[in-house]
């Protein structure tokens, strides 16, 4: 793959990141990934940064996505879930299986974002009840 193509590649990931569709992003990472690692000619280390770069980025916006997802479907009446529980039910529901430090900065991150209303006690995620 020459670097003309692999521009026009990384341009469909951020697309398809703005459209939010990240499962289908993220396999056309892959396919990034791998060409990059069988190349013969070396590509550009802006190249190489912008695929790594955009890799982070997206499997980050996936996670938070099904978090959000997730936690909005869980039952009003509960106030809170330990992150050790929330992880164990992203692993059993959703197939996302990251760890307890990750699931912590995502949710963190989504906070940030004015996406999630709730607070952090501990091992804690506290709903709000607004």
């Amino acid at each position: 793959m020459n670097a003309k193509e692999f521009i026009e590649k990384l341009n469909q990931v951020r697309n398809l990141m703005v459209e939010e569709n990240y499962p289908e992003a993220l396999q056309v990472l892959d396919f990034l990934k791998n060409a990059e690692r069988t190349n013969e000619d070396s590509l550009d280390y802006n190249l190489t940064h912008q695929l790594y770069q955009l890799d982070s980025n997206c499997k980050s916006a996936y996670q938070q996505q099904v978090i959000l997802t997730h936690l909005n479907k869980m039952p009003s009446k509960k106030n809170s879930i330990s992150f050790k529980d929330l992880n164990q039910e992203l692993k059993e529901n959703n197939k996302l299986n990251i760890s307890e430090a990750i699931l912590r900065r995502d949710i963190e991150l989504l906070i940030l974002r004015d996406l999630l209303k709730c607070e952090l006690k501990g091992n804690l995620l506290i709903f709000s009840t607004l």
